[in-house]
């Protein structure tokens, strides 16, 4: 709809402006490297095109580099130390296409969406805050594994140089950092840098002993062992699922991949492929190496502890080349090589996992450098408590649901949109998501409560050896039906707002400017913003994605009201957060527990279990009614607090509005006494000069020319003078349905306009100035259709009058192009147009109209599909 004046917000309420207009966001400012996006890499955003420079052989260099970590075959000689060399194999291959078919889509969506796992997971069923715990697990993922390699490289260096294993630690941690804290651009060298290195020297001891003893591998798959079942199977590929996750880290690096018409279609499903899904590929090859090596030295004499060491299992097997120092050395060499590749991608990814699980826990960024060393101190940690030595129990517990939450991703991204049953867009920014949806939330917590009840022993040695796989098949089926039942619904809390074309926009908070995708419309300041600084406001409350604003006013019925409650209206909300709050919390101590019991420490027998649990369970009853009653009451004073900011924001705007209407009704008498003389002076002549005979055509045209600017004059003129009009106006009693007929017979284009009056509607009310009100509307919403010339329907217009809650309404709509955000929230301001040939005062005088008849006008609805006006009106007795 064409309008005569507007800058600003949504529509859609009883007022032009749901948002705060006269609060000014706080600018935000970052630390330098948070600013520097060389070393953010867009840490929380998405990827933009400019930022997806390398080509797809780079991703994938980059992304296989990240999969050298020996912790694979540590978990091989594990698993055949514990379960034998079949077990081992076959457990190998069945996770090895589990994990390949469930990567595969996350791998594309990111590739095509240009995001991290993370954010994924906000878009694929699982909201904006209900992702938090699927970051939280991400990050625990890389954090582990950061350890565990730690401890690899640690052990390497005593054994080599006879390090003290602390000092190791420390090492092995702050190694890292130069290459981990410059961003994708620094690791992507150092992994080309790295590559050949490191595969020549894992491949060559393999080639040795092939040379040396070509019977070994045969020997090795016939090894005696215990026997294959579906115990032992179900507890090896129970460790193994753990390894699921390593998808994320591969879609660290797939984000960057540039779009797929950059390049052709086999170099794009390459890179997509090998860097995603194909890592189990690299990955189950070492777990079996793994295996090998470790059977392989124990045959040869080394005790059982050390052959889960890879720095062991490579010291033996390069013995095969050389002499035992050199053989050493060059075993440390490859450790230390291969470790510090897999530790830079662990401390990049686990940073970007700890910056978004914190981000909506504190609302605070300091950048992902300080997120980076919070993770290498937190592994370190780990590393000191022995985590090494628990490496089963660990990733047992940890795949129950890092497993559950894969399924009901896995279900989205690979059920529910191809069947169209969730949107095929993936969106991420908080102004448009729900704070939870039930698809990935139910599915992960019925899974995962399933998994850990059949770990715990709940469905007998069986079912508990099996528990991983179980709780990802159980998170897929109810995360299915729930998108079935569903369909479609919960994935967008509104819909996302057009900022209109360019590649480029300003946020009206941080002042950067970013791609398209990475901003959002904030209704509470009424500017388009970035999804970063979206997500770490910390005033709106969600705004944005209320059905009501907060702050809105009270009808009159309501206002100055005293409504008494026996109970409070908000028990039951209450009551339910605090058994939440209570059930999460006893899930923690259930976790703490489980450590604690697998670590060695305590609580062996169930009946410390027991007591555990009933001496915890009214410290975590009182922690969750105080958590409650906290965010509770800092809930009130943020709401107190945005209904002062609104109702000074009013007042401002108010002010301002008038101040403005104040000068025009100052020179409004001026302007007509001094226009009016010359006007008519003009046009005597202009009647004069049409009537002398032989003007020609050309001069007639300008005749026509000059009287239709003439009536342009006389109505800015009428338009002044209305606003400059104070006091009372008159009302007559009139009959809507040829009262309005009769004003769309008047309109050039009646033929446009269609009539639906409600049936015997009268409306008593000053029908002169309504008059003028509706005749404004009806204009603008003739240039809104006539200007959209590609269309494939003619022009309409809809004329309405009907009454809803005890008022009159008046509806004008169209079929146009609609109103962008920026221009529907201020369309009613004074002095502010759109037009090259309108003054700003339409839309301000329709609003007048309706405020002197207890009413008031307003944006109904905005869109692709035409804008809706309307404009209601209280009965003068």
């Amino acid at each position: 709809m064409t309008i005569t004046n507007a800058t600003g917000g949504d529509g859609g309420g009883p007022r032009s402006s749901g948002g705060f207009p006269g609060l000014e966001p706080a600018p935000r400012s970052y630390q330098s490297w948070v600013a520097d996006e060389t070393i953010e890499d867009y840490a929380l955003r998405y990827a933009p095109a400019s930022h997806r420079r390398w080509t797809p052989a780079t991703i994938t260099h980059t992304a296989l580099g990240g999969i050298s970590f020996l912790a694979l075959e540590a978990i091989g000689a594990a698993l055949t130390i514990s379960w034998g060399v079949q077990t081992t194999v076959v457990a190998v291959l069945l996770v090895s296409v589990f994990i390949f078919v469930t990567s595969l889509p996350i791998a594309y969506h990111v590739a095509r969406a240009n995001v991290d796992l993370d954010l994924l997971t906000r878009g694929a069923g699982f909201g904006y805050i209900g992702s938090i715990i699927t970051s939280l697990i991400y990050a625990t993922y890389t954090i582990i594994f950061f350890a565990l390699e730690g401890v690899i490289i640690a052990q390497a260096l005593l054994v080599c140089f006879g390090l003290p294993l602390p000092v190791g630690y420390l090492l092995s941690a702050l190694v890292v950092l130069p290459v981990a804290s410059r961003g994708m651009t620094a690791i992507s060298r150092f992994q080309m840098a790295t590559q050949l290195p490191w595969i020549v020297l894992a491949l060559l001891p393999f080639a040795a002993i092939a040379w040396a003893d070509p019977d070994a591998a045969s020997r090795w798959l016939a090894a005696p062992g215990p026997e294959l079942s579906l115990l032992s199977l179900g507890a090896a590929v129970g460790v193994l699922c753990a390894l699921t996750l390593q998808i994320g880290e591969q879609v660290d690096y797939l984000r960057f991949l540039p779009p797929r018409e950059t390049t052709t279609r086999l170099r794009w499903w390459g890179a997509l492929i090998l860097a995603g899904p194909g890592w189990i590929l690299v990955g189950g090859t070492k777990i079996l190496m793994g295996s090998f090596l470790a059977w392989l030295a124990i045959g040869n004499g080394v005790a059982h502890e050390a052959a889960v060491e890879p720095i062991s299992m490579f010291w033996h097997a390069y013995e095969y080349l050389f002499g035992p120092q050199t053989a050493l050395l060059v075993a440390t060499a490859y450790v230390l090589v291969a470790q510090i590749k897999i530790n830079v991608t662990n401390a990049y990814a686990g940073s970007l996992a700890q910056s978004n699980f914190l981000l909506r826990v504190m609302r605070y960024h300091p950048g992902r450098l300080v997120w980076l060393l919070m993770h290498v101190a937190i592994s370190l940690t780990l590393m000191m408590m022995g985590v090494f030595s628990t490496l089963e129990a660990v990733l047992a517990i940890y795949a129950n649901l890092a497993l559950a939450w894969l399924g009901a991703l896995f279900a989205d991204l690979a059920i529910l949109k191809p069947l169209r049953l969730s949107p095929s867009h993936l969106e991420f920014r908080r102004a448009y998501l729900p704070d939870l949806n039930p698809v990935g939330c139910g599915g992960m917590a019925v899974g995962g409560l399933a998994g850990l009840a059949l770990y715990l022993g709940g469905g007998g040695p069986l079912l508990q050896a099996w528990s991983a796989p179980i709780a990802s098949l159980v998170a897929l089926i109810v995360a299915t039906a729930i998108g079935v039942l569903r369909r479609g619904k919960g994935y967008i809390a509104r819909p996302p707002s057009d900022l209109g074309a360019g590649q480029q926009h300003a946020c009206a908070i941080c002042s950067h400017s970013y791609a398209t995708p990475d901003m959002a419309y904030c209704t509470f300041y009424e500017r388009p913003i970035c999804s970063l600084c979206c997500s770490l406001e910390p005033h709106c409350r969600d705004f944005c994605k209320r059905s009501r604003p907060a702050g809105t006013e009270m009808s009159q019925s309501e206002d100055g009201a005293v409504r008494l409650h026996r109970v409070s209206p908000r028990l039951w909300p209450r009551i339910w957060q605090v058994v939440a709050m209570f059930l999460l919390l006893m899930a923690l101590a259930g976790c703490l527990y489980l450590a604690a019991r697998y670590m060695s420490v305590w609580l062996r027998s169930p009946e410390q279990t027991v007591s555990f649990f009933l001496a915890a369970a009214p410290l975590m009853a009182l922690l969750a009614f105080w958590a409650v009653l906290a965010n509770e009451r800092r809930r009130l004073t943020e709401e107190n607090l945005l209904d002062a900011l609104r109702r000074l924001g009013s007042t401002q705007r108010e002010l301002a509005i008038r101040q403005r209407l104040a000068a025009v009704g100052e020179v409004a008498a001026m302007i007509s006494h001094e226009l009016r003389n010359p006007l008519g002076t003009i046009t005597s002549s202009v009647e004069v000069l049409s009537r002398s005979p032989g003007l020609g055509a050309e001069a007639e045209e300008d005749v026509a020319r000059i009287r239709r600017n003439i009536g342009r004059c006389s109505r800015i003129i009428d338009i002044l003078l209305d606003f400059a009009r104070q006091g009372a106006h008159e009302t007559v009693s009139v009959e809507m349905q040829g009262w309005l007929a009769a004003l769309a017979a008047e309109h050039p284009e009646r033929a446009v306009i269609t009539l639906e009056v409600q049936p015997g509607m009268m409306l008593r009310c000053d029908p002169a100035r309504l008059q003028f009100a509706i005749r404004n509307l009806i204009e603008n919403a003739w240039q809104a259709a006539e200007a959209e010339v590609d269309r494939a329907q003619r022009p309409a217009i809809v004329l309405r009058a009907f009454r809803e809650a005890g008022r009159a309404i008046i509806e004008v709509e169209d079929n146009g192009a609609g109103l962008p955000p920026e221009i529907s929230a201020r369309a009613f301001d004074p002095l502010v147009t759109t037009k090259a040939a309108g003054v700003g005062l339409g839309l301000p005088l329709v609003r007048r109209v309706a405020q002197m008849h207890g009413g008031d006008a307003w944006i109904e609805r905005t869109g692709p599909g035409g804008t809706s006006m309307r404009l209601s009106i209280v009965e003068q007795p």
